[in-house]
């Protein structure tokens, strides 16, 4: 009875389940066709699977679905599911209510062919951003209803169809930014159609080229345009001023020129202006002030003249003002800041500014970043920078500033300073020693200390093993003389040293091969990732570096050790092996002896070695052929011999790395080498020969010892003891007697017994 029971309790709910789907389906339920599909399209495309199944009878409660009263799939939303797979072998034209289409961050690739959306006639709102799609555009859009054409950061090439636009007169955003789209800008599609929703154009991070074809004034409605990082030329369209409602413009990274027309005050909703890394002239417009919607004004890397224009000083929304590597001029101190109370970046860099920082600059009171490098700026700093509370970055290089000491001592109580830029500035002055820093507590914060090219006076001072979380200390191109100190192997977070071109003596610190910074990869929380407020130029802390500059982030800093163009003398200390992170080595323009340490090749990340003028000898390691990071090598003019280690990567680079060293023979040097023991017989020959020097001194002193203690245990005795020393010549006379017995008197017995017998 109860087997039956149950048996008859099972068949009721599965009869329930079947009643509720065909209700369900009936009344609200998604149409088993599209139903489906869509199982098909997850199960083709989706990993890891969605969670969508065949048990539930109503897709339009999966996640990702939305449907309509009448159970019709309207929306697809799948967006960072994990969808891989070729788009181009599916078909969407089975939804045919569909109005939303979001399969962006994912993984999906092939092309976008027409049948994709053959049918999706009520298609709104398309994103495919984020994905690894290919191919060209198809020669219209899928429906005349889109709003949203978002087909962002993908593998996409060629020309944009003419066509594409035809029939889309409801558009309001079109995004193609980030591919590999050629041809023109298509900038003239608002005098072929009727765009009268049209807000946003992105066009950025593509390879399109040529003019600007005027057109963008006739989209009324057009808030944010963007071209920047492609190869435009030509001078930007006067109608692009009738656009009125633009909020954005920006168009850096490319090669257009001619003057920023007065016209500009016509947009009067202007908040980004980003015209920089171009070839813009002239002056900048005198009513530039009238864009009293201003935030962020970007225009750093062209040819503009002239002085700054007083009415700037009206836009105080001004977030953020970039206007460095230019020909601007004038004295800068008689501008009033005090008006640009949201200013949190100064950017005037490298151009031809006069006076003194201006003290109006001390009201801005959320100012974070300033940079005035390069200028003919002149005087003192002043203790009320102070105020800036917010202040993060600072870099006064290349002034005629004077009194880096008291510098100093104001700017170590500015609390939130974690870049500090001074060099080419305060030339000639001597380095603040630690007695001039008198109850020194101050940069608790400060991870970028650049003292560069300002033929500083005196020692690396004390005051600096305070700074524990230091991370790039720049001293190169100076007159500093003395040791390295021990205590710079003990800073924390230091990764970064550059004391090149200065006149510094001693050995390399052993202390300096237990740096943490160098051994040990940067814990999370300790922020390896931090960013500057602006980059950080190669020229503010070492002019030798290849970059143009390195970067906003710390982490893409290169791991550094150079102590080039000094008269450091020495081993090499084995114990570098242990500097794990380091990226370049530069101990070139030195006094280095001894042998190239073996343990040189467990620098795994190491990108640069330069050893050359020293007084290095025997052969080169083979093993550093494992270093197989290396960009630049170098062990010119020294005294090494032996065959350059043959099938390595140290066969690519210019002989010009090795020339300078009689002994040296093999590729890529044009002498060829005899016959010789081998590679491991060198290497060995290298360690003894290592190892013998650093026992060497150790001989002579034994020797000497055992000289000492010899001659005086046994002369000493006879000198002092007059008994010992009749006991020890009576000893000598008769060991002397033996011996011509032994020599003389036996041998003539024995010659006279053979005769008489």
């Amino acid at each position: 009875m109860l087997v039956q029971a149950y048996n008859l309790m099972a068949h009721a709910f599965l009869l329930f389940l079947l009643f509720s789907c065909i209700i369900s389906t009936n009344i609200h339920a998604c149409k088993q066709t599209e139903r489906s599909f869509l199982l098909s399209f997850a199960n083709t495309l989706s990993s890891p699977p969605l969670n969508w199944t065949s048990i539930d009878c109503d897709c339009c409660r999966w996640k990702g679905i939305t449907c309509d009263q009448d159970g019709w799939v309207t929306r697809l939303l799948l967006p960072s599911k994990g969808l891989k797979g070729d788009i181009s072998s599916f078909s969407l034209a089975i939804l045919t209510h569909l109005t939303h289409l979001n399969l962006s961050h994912n993984s999906l690739y092939g092309s976008l062919e027409t049948q994709f959306f053959l049918s999706l006639n009520r298609l709104e709102i398309l994103d495919l951003s984020y994905n690894r799609l290919s191919g060209e555009l198809p020669l219209s859009l899928p429906s005349s209803n889109i709003r949203i054409l978002d087909l962002s950061s993908n593998n996409f090439s060629g020309a944009i169809p003419p066509l594409v636009f035809q029939q889309t007169s409801n558009l309001t955003s079109f995004n193609v930014s980030n591919n590999s789209f050629t041809g023109h800008v298509p900038s003239s599609i608002c005098l072929q159609h009727s765009f009268p929703f049209l807000r946003l154009l992105d066009f950025s991070y593509n390879l399109f080229n040529g003019d600007l074809a005027p057109g963008l004034g006739k989209c009324s409605e057009l808030q944010v345009f963007r071209a920047n990082h492609n190869n435009l030329s030509g001078l930007l369209p006067e109608d692009i001023y009738n656009a009125t409602k633009l909020e954005e413009i920006a168009l850096p990274l490319n090669s257009l020129h001619g003057a920023i027309s007065g016209k500009i005050v016509n947009l009067t909703n202007l908040a980004i202006l980003d015209l920089s890394s171009n070839h813009f002239g002239g002056e900048l417009p005198l009513n530039l002030g009238k864009l009293s919607k201003l935030k962020f004004v970007t225009l750093d890397f062209n040819n503009l003249e002239g002085v700054l224009p007083p009415s700037l000083m009206n836009c105080t929304n001004l977030v953020e003002l970039h206007l460095g590597n230019n020909h601007l001029e004038g004295d800068i101190s008689v501008l009033d800041f005090s008006r640009l109370s949201q200013l949190t970046k100064l950017d005037l860099r490298i151009n031809n500014f006069t006076g003194t920082v201006p003290v109006s600059l001390y009201s801005c009171r959320f100012l974070k970043a300033i940079r005035l490098t390069g200028n003919n700026l002149e005087g003192q700093i002043q203790a009320e920078i102070l105020s800036l509370k917010s202040l993060s970055f600072l870099s006064l290089g290349y002034n005629r500033f004077t009194n880096l000491t008291g510098a100093m001592k104001i700017l170590m109580s500015c609390k939130s300073l974690h870049a500090l830029l001074l060099s080419g500035s305060f030339v000639g002055e001597g380095m603040p020693s630690y007695d001039d820093m008198v109850d020194f507590d101050g940069f608790q914060n400060l991870r970028l200390l650049g003292l560069v090219c300002s033929n500083l006076t005196g020692q690396i001072p004390f005051w600096l093993s305070k700074l524990k979380n230091l991370e790039i200390l720049a001293l190169g191109f100076n007159q500093i003389t003395g040791p390295i100190p021990s205590w710079l192997g003990t800073l924390p977070r230091l990764f970064y040293i550059s004391l090149s071109h200065n006149q510094i003596l001693g050995k390399f610190p052993q202390q300096l091969c237990q740096l943490p910074g160098l051994i040990h990869e940067p814990i999370a929380s300790q922020g390896d990732n931090y960013e500057f407020e602006l980059p950080v130029y190669s020229s503010s802390i070492s002019i030798t570096a290849n970059q143009t500059f390195l970067s906003l982030n710390l982490y893409f800093i290169p791991a550094t050790i150079d102590l080039s163009t000094n008269n450091i003398v020495g081993d090499i200390p084995t114990e570098i092996s242990q500097l794990h992170l380091l990226h370049t080595l530069s101990l070139d323009s030195n006094n280095f002896s001894g042998v190239i340490p073996d343990q040189i090749s467990n620098l795994k990340n190491l990108e640069v070695l330069n050893l050359s003028m020293n007084h290095l000898s025997g052969i080169i390691p083979s093993s550093l052929a494992s270093l197989n990071f290396l960009k630049e090598f170098n062990v010119s003019n020294n005294n090494l011999k032996g065959s350059i280690p043959t099938g390595t990567q140290l066969q690519s680079f210019n002989a010009s790395a090795f020339e300078g060293n009689l002994e040296l023979c093999g590729a890529p040097l044009p002498n060829k080498c005899g016959p010789s023991k081998g590679i491991d017989a060198n290497n060995k020959n290298n360690k003894d020969v290592h190892n013998w020097l650093h026992q060497l001194p150790w001989f002579y002193i034994f020797a000497a010892l055992g000289f000492i203690v010899g001659f005086w245990g046994v002369c000493g005795c006879l000198i002092i003891n007059k008994t010992w020393r009749y006991a020890y010549f009576r000893f000598v006379n008769n060991v002397q007697d033996r011996l011509l017995y032994v020599m003389i008197t036996v041998p003539l017995n024995r010659m006279d017994r053979r005769l008489q017998g």
